[in-house]
């Protein structure tokens, strides 16, 4: 085996880095002059462009890129020419300090630059255009960075990535040590994106026992976390204890007594029998305690609301609805089909209701009569969906403002609502569009602030994926026995049956093959190969399609696939889309940030829920443009699709990803002109038809699918297998325990 060997040299550029595990390939200048460039890999974490490092590792040579060196440890030296320091401070490593900047300050004061910040940063007033303010600025931003940099080295041992370091550091500050040294649990608990398995990785490296009770209880709570993410509220306790024996490797008979030591415990879990999801006996379910409160709590509300005996809108119940709806096809130019009326009649004189059905059924039209007649009625209508696009949809078609739940809610740092049961809305009829996003948590706030005697209407295509987080809210409220009344509406309009879209969208929900010949707005490129139907799709968003039709590639097309990985997967297409649309150019500001590169114009989306940005938070699938790149401030702008900008620091980015190409999934409650979609046989557990359903009706004027016939008859054919653990439509029908305020 080789010695270990010592290499000095200064960070020039890191080509890739995987915020995972910390693995980066990076090309550093040893300072042999010519210009020439080493690489080196491994575990780089922490390090940063311009920095001087000391790394102890091997020599070795790849079949490809040649003479390379294998970091296993690496220090920072501060850089002691002037020439180091001036790339050192220009690298965006201190807020405040661009490449101008670091060039004035170097060119003032030459090799003790690093000197008079770290010891007299009031001098830096004396470099031309540094005021005050400024100076503070980067005297404050280069103490808070020797803090992370003591943070790193700690947690470079155990493998955590530069930004969950940061953002451990932004937590905690300067007990950031203690925590992770003693309390590694907390961190799954309270830092966004650290999971259970990273925490556990920092707890064996800080000595805490595989068996310990605090380890085991974590890993539970964990399990439960994982599944609610899956869209599960709850698990079966046996379900639960495989799983917890499975993650943690431990006795059966430990992971049963802290799973009972957590079920006593207010904020650890709630256990409680209830009707099997699968049909048969009942289940002991084990319930995360948010989840729990949300469950009981959204069926008592609607139970409420149903049973009141105050009415917001009376004068519904003695219309003569012949005559309304004579006065309302006036209005409107046009008369309501048979469910079409029956669905009017329903929302208007019940409490709460649900209307569904798939496209080109007239959902749009009969939600606008609706709102025109409690209008002509005088009733204070309010509008809302879950996203921004799907909220500017509903406002374009009923001729009202509408806004996303979260913004109708007012919802504050930390997820609590401005309006409740004790504050609730001044509406008479609330109407939400886009109901099958709604997940149990979302719908427990919106419902609690219905005021009692006012009218809930949710609309929705219960055929499309449930909601990304937890609960399968629409279809437990159409559950037949349940005490909601709806309507769904099955008739195809005629003008929509001209629609291959809408055609083969009921064809795809019918279990029948899509119709891909003849069709001058359905499409079907046939590419076998998953590499091939990849970039296949890439050519057609990105070139083909805004050639033919006129579209803009970034705003009007939209990329869809079954999942995230792999060659066909929304990961590595938002990749080649983004060399396609908006490729690097030397005037334009660019940020690396992992295996990421974000530039101005790149389409964006957020992806987890944040209560701290923007005026009511910005939340997971939130889309919008990068408008600004400032490497001084080390902030970028984003302007999403409600038109609001926000500012994201550059240590903030791994809550955004591309969204050129994003999974089905994430495209729930967005309308397209235009979309893609590669379906391949490498997704093929994914294939299933409610997914293809859901792609399909994303498109308001055009689909074009790339893949294989196999893959689509595969999609076409495969029912979603098992629903997912939620016991609404039993507490719905008055089973379970009371509710929760």
């Amino acid at each position: 085996m080789s010695n270990m060997a010592v290499l000095e040299g200064v960070l020039e550029r890191i080509t890739y880095a995987n915020e995972e595990n910390g693995y980066t390939v990076a090309r550093v200048d040893t300072g042999r002059g010519a210009g020439d460039l080493l690489t080196v890999v491994g575990a780089l974490l922490g390090a940063q462009v311009g920095e001087s490092l000391r790394m102890e590792g091997r020599w070795g040579s790849h079949s490809q890129y040649g003479k390379q060196f294998t970091v296993e440890n690496y220090t920072t030296v501060l850089p002691a020419t002037i020439q180091g320091i001036r790339r050192y401070l220009g690298s965006g490593l201190i807020k405040g300090i661009g490449p101008v900047m670091a060039d004035r300050i170097t060119t003032h004061f030459g090799v003790d630059t690093l000197d008079i910040i770290e010891n007299a940063p009031k001098r830096l007033v004396e470099v031309p255009g540094l005021g005050p303010k400024r100076t503070r600025m980067i005297a404050a931003a280069w103490e808070e960075q020797k803090a992370i940099k003591e943070v790193m080295v700690f947690l470079q041992g155990v493998g955590v990535s530069t930004s969950i370091a940061v953002r451990i550091y932004k937590k905690y500050e300067d007990a950031s040590i203690s925590v992770v040294k003693n309390q590694p649990y907390r961190l799954a608990a309270d830092v966004w994106g650290i999971g259970f398995l990273t925490a556990d990785r920092i707890a064996q490296a800080v000595g805490i026992p595989h068996d310990s009770p605090e380890r085991v209880k974590a890993g539970l709570q964990y399990a439960l976390s994982q599944s609610s993410d899956q869209g599960h509220c709850f698990l079966p306790e046996e379900r639960l204890i495989a799983d917890g024996v499975k993650l943690l490797q431990v006795d059966t008979g430990l992971v049963i007594e802290c799973l009972a030591e957590l079920a006593a415990d207010p904020e650890g879990v709630v256990r409680e029998k209830v009707p099997s999801p699968e049909g048969g006996e009942p289940v002991t379910a084990v319930y995360l305690v948010p989840f729990h409160r949300a469950e009981l709590s959204l069926a008592g509300q609607v139970r409420r609301l149903l049973n009141t005996g105050e009415d917001r809108m009376p004068a519904f119940q003695d219309v003569d609805w012949d005559k309304a709806l004579a006065w309302l096809a006036t209005r409107t130019g046009a008369s309501l089909a048979p469910e079409q009326q029956e669905a009017v009649r329903l929302a208007l004189s019940r409490k709460v209701a649900v209307l569904t059905g798939g496209p080109g059924c007239g959902k749009s039209f009969t939600v606008r009569s609706i709102v025109e007649l409690a209008r002509a009625k005088r009733a204070k209508v309010v509008l809302a969906a879950p996203t921004g696009r799907a909220a500017k949809r509903l406002s374009e078609l009923t001729g009202a403002e509408a806004s996303t739940v979260h913004r109708l809610l007012e919802l504050k740092p930390g997820g609590d609502a401005a309006y409740d049961r004790d504050r609730p809305l001044d509406a008479d009829l609330v109407v939400v569009d886009e109901a099958s996003m709604l997940d149990l948590l979302l719908a427990n706030k919106l419902v609690k602030a219905v005021a009692p005697g006012a009218h809930l209407l949710l609309v929705g295509d219960v055929d499309q994926l449930p909601s990304v987080g937890a609960g399968e809210v629409l279809r437990d409220l159409l559950t037949d026995g349940g005490p909601v009344p709806s309507v769904r509406l099955t008739r195809i309009f005629r003008q929509a049956q001209q629609s291959g879209v809408v055609t083969n969208a009921h064809r795809i929900n019918a279990g029948q093959p899509p119709l891909t010949e003849g069709m001058n707005d359905f499409f079907l490129f046939v590419e076998d190969e998953t590499e091939d139907a990849g970039v296949l799709a890439v050519d057609v968003a990105a070139r083909r399609i805004p050639a033919r039709f006129g579209l803009d590639a970034r705003r009007d097309v939209q990329v869809l696939a079954p999942m995230h990985r792999g060659p066909a997967g929304a990961g590595h297409l938002n990749g080649l889309l983004q060399q396609a649309i908006t490729p690097g150019r030397p005037d334009l500001p660019e940020k690396r940030f992992g295996g990421r590169v974000f530039r101005v114009g790149d389409k964006v989306t957020q992806i987890r829920n944040n209560y701290d940005k923007g005026e009511n938070g910005v939340f997971n699938g939130t889309v919008g443009v990068v408008t600004a790149l400032d490497a001084d401030e080390q902030r970028l702008t984003v302007r999403t699709d409600e038109d609001e900008e926000i500012g994201y620091d550059f240590d903030e980015l791994d809550e955004l990803a591309h969204a050129y190409a994003m999974t089905i999934h994430r495209s729930q409650g967005s309308e397209y002109p235009a979309v893609v979609v590669p379906v391949t046989t490498s997704a093929w557990m994914m294939l299933q038809r409610n997914l293809l359903y859901t792609a399909v009706t994303r498109a308001k004027k055009l689909v074009v699918l790339v893949g294989s016939r196999k893959a689509i008859a595969q999609a076409v054919r495969t029912v979603s297998a098992g629903r997912r653990c939620t016991a609404l439509d039993f507490r719905l029908r008055g089973g379970g325990g009371g509710d929760f305020a």
